[in-house]
């Protein structure tokens, strides 16, 4: 597998670079794999790492879980949604919690907070969620959107930090090849994403020159909130696949790559 870092100058042949964010675990490098089977050089620069907090999803008649993480986290802690309808964002998600041995009631057509929320609001099985208590087990760095319009659809809602998200140590290379042009793509996967790159651009003196430089590549986000993110910092997001999974955010970006 190739890191993609390091400068130099390239030749009419050579793979296009693209920068990829996932967090500092086997994801990133099958995120790697992917994007060189897809015809990409990867620039692997771990964004995040996951530090477990240790909790668990507490009982509620609806337990809310918002990331494959998440679910492998509570399941290794022995975990049990027991009698709870499960609900879940996205089929990485999904699929986590049916490999741990759980029944998935509920999964939104749109994998975001607010996708949830709607589906939620709308009632499960003609029942609505007025006073029922909702527990959601995430991560630190959770949408309020998710907590808000839960409490509007007049649910009792509880959170658990399942897991906190960090900056890993010498994060940031990437940023120094966007600043020198040296970046075909970006793909960002989520809005914290975003954020630790712009500050460990700006740790490294850069993060003018590296907003600057992503104008002249392809920027993908993973979803509306994450491309949102990006545009208030200034960067202009060109893909935003319709699924909100890593695959098809490689996917578009490659394609959209190729198609310059």
């Amino acid at each position: 597998m190739s890191d993609g870092i390091g400068g130099g100058e390239r030749g009419p042949g050579d793979r296009p670079r693209v920068a990829v964010f996932r967090p500092a675990d086997e994801r990133i490098d099958d995120a790697a794999a992917l994007l060189e089977s897809l015809g990409a050089d990867p620039v692997t620069d771990p964004m995040l790492a996951v530090k477990p907090t240790g909790a668990t999803p507490a009982d509620a008649p609806y337990v809310i879980l918002t990331s494959k993480t998440g679910v492998e986290l509570a399941a290794e802690a022995g975990w049990e949604p027991g009698d709870a309808t499960l609900v879940v964002i996205g089929p990485a998600t999904a699929a986590a919690a049916r490999a741990a041995g759980w029944t998935v009631d509920v999964v939104p057509d749109e994998f975001t907070s607010a996708g949830l929320v709607e589906t939620l609001s709308e009632g499960i099985d003609g029942d609505r969620l007025d006073g029922e208590r909702v527990e959601v087990a995430r991560s630190d760095h959770g949408s309020a959107v998710l907590l808000t319009g839960l409490r509007e659809a007049d649910a009792s809602v509880t959170e658990t930090v399942l897991y906190r998200l960090t900056r890993p140590a010498g994060a940031g290379e990437s940023t120094e090849l966007a600043a020198a042009g040296d970046l075909d793509a970006a793909a960002f996967t989520s809005s914290l994403t975003v954020t630790h790159f712009l500050d460990a651009a700006a740790e490294r003196g850069v993060r003018e020159e590296a907003v600057a430089g992503l104008t002249d590549a392809i920027v993908g986000a993973i979803g509306p909130p994450t491309a949102e993110t990006a545009a208030r910092h200034g960067i202009e997001v060109d893909v935003v696949p319709d699924d909100a999974e890593f695959e098809s955010l490689a996917r578009a970006v490659a394609n959209a790559v190729a198609d310059r």
